[in-house]
């Protein structure tokens, strides 16, 4: 380090969302009050680990899809912590010249960043911390517009992010979400999955309460708060379901798995 380069506080001491995602996936970049956390959360709701593994399926599949219809440009906001294979291998391996552009707010993904910009030579990666609150920085960096152009079609991949910012009264969710689908052009998709409280009121109300004492605001959303989200947008077949019964690579994947123990929506839309 220089003497010119900035001390990040990488507040180990306090359970991070991404990082206690990182723990669900089975990953090693967590640390001790993320995995208490985790362990809080897996007290009350045991199927936690089921719910990350077929959320981050959903991201899979959807990524598959969308590279395979034709979209070349991906933005991943909220991307988390680098858990193989990430949305740019998944994307690269079916279009090899695909660009990808992902953005977090936690330092730790930050330090692992150079995990996600090992892409193909044919594509290109690139990182910008960032906050999803933020849209307008996220849209005007320069990593993102020197990677992505705007005027084409993007994906745009908002997975398991937006029950994290909660609305404080001014429905401030769906403001985001709005402004960064009022930046993309005709034929960019929106992929998104959503923690909802719908099948399991009481357990996801403890959840709630666990990520407070944590330092963290969640927000559930209603299936029809998730509908929201993609107003104005087409919906792609099957529409809003929960995050396995969207395309499962088998059929028999979307039995194995209650509405309860998945407690997250999924859908994926694109821009008329």
């Amino acid at each position: 380090m220089t003497e010119h380069e900035p001390v990040v506080d990488l507040q180990l001491d306090r359970a991070h969302s991404a990082r206690i995602y990182d723990y669900m996936l089975g990953g090693k970049t967590n640390f001790l009050a993320d995995r208490m956390a985790a362990g809080r959360v897996l007290g009350v709701f045991p199927a936690a680990l089921v719910a990350a593994r077929i959320n981050r399926e959903f991201m899979h599949r959807a990524t598959r899809h969308l590279a395979g219809a034709g979209l070349r440009q991906f933005l991943d906001i909220g991307t988390g912590i680098p858990t193989p294979p990430n949305l740019h291998e998944i994307a690269q391996h079916t279009a090899p010249d695909a660009r990808i552009v992902y953005t977090d707010n936690d330092p730790i993904v930050l330090a692992h960043a150079a995990a996600l910009l090992r892409g193909t030579p044919q594509g290109r990666t690139a990182y910008v911390p960032a906050d999803v609150t933020e849209p307008a920085g996220i849209l005007s960096a320069p990593q993102l517009l020197d990677t992505l152009d705007l005027t084409r079609p993007v994906a745009l991949s908002l997975n398991a992010l937006m029950h994290f910012v909660t609305d404080d009264g001014r429905d401030r969710a769906h403001t985001v979400v709005e402004t960064l689908k009022a930046a993309l052009p005709s034929g960019s998709t929106l992929a998104m999955t959503h923690a909802t409280s719908d099948y399991s009121p009481d357990t996801m109300h403890r959840i709630l309460g666990i990520y407070r004492e944590a330092g963290t605001e969640l927000q559930f959303r209603t299936r029809a708060e998730f509908l929201r989200f993609f107003d104005g947008w087409e919906l792609l077949d099957p529409g809003v379901t929960l995050s396995h019964q969207w395309r499962p690579d088998c059929p028999e994947d979307a039995t194995h798995v209650t509405d309860a123990e998945a407690a997250c929506y999924a859908a994926v839309a694109r821009k008329p």
